[in-house]
């Protein structure tokens, strides 16, 4: 009898052992949970309240829904406004604290973007056409199109007159 009780031992020890085992490779073409989200398993949604002329202040809402397993993030996007051959990248809300959110498979955050518009052809101005973000800590980028105004500039150097919020839970 004692021989079988070592058997089924040595045996569930095996098990467990493989369980455990990951070969020694590097597992990154598969997500674990609760690694940060990528782009390219988000939804992407922009929604707007453009600004209606020169002076008013606008905001931009890109909501990222997880279309994979949990993942997490944290912290402020990249966001970089292309106007023709010049780019500017929107400073950070330094009001704002980023938090940690943790995304089940489907739930949505989102970030904004608030800008002044400029005015149409104006000096102090920025023709926006395109906006390209990316999530904090990655290079990966996705891009879409500005059809909101011109967005004001401040100061030298072509610094828009705009902020963007940190990452939020979007949703219930």
């Amino acid at each position: 009898m004692r021989a079988t009780h070592v058997t089924v031992a040595a045996l569930a020890a095996a098990l467990l052992l493989t369980a455990c085992d990951d070969n020694g490779g590097d597992d990154s073409a598969t997500k674990k949970t609760g690694d940060a989200c990528v782009l390219d398993s988000l939804g992407v949604d922009v929604a707007a309240s453009a600004a209606p002329s020169a002076g008013d202040t606008g905001n931009v809402t890109v909501t990222l829904t997880n279309r994979d397993t949990k993942c997490t993030l944290k912290g402020f996007p990249g966001v970089d406004l292309y106007a023709g051959n010049v780019s500017t990248t929107v400073p950070t809300d330094k009001a704002a604290t980023p938090a940690k959110l943790t995304l089940a498979k489907d739930a949505t955050a989102s970030f904004t973007i608030t800008y002044t518009r400029g005015e149409a052809g104006g000096k102090e101005s920025l023709p926006v056409k395109t906006v390209k973000f990316t999530l904090p800590g990655a290079t990966a980028d996705h891009s879409f199109t500005w059809s909101y105004g011109e967005v004001a500039i401040k100061g030298a150097g072509n610094a828009p007159n705009a902020s963007v919020t940190p990452l939020t839970q979007a949703g219930d």
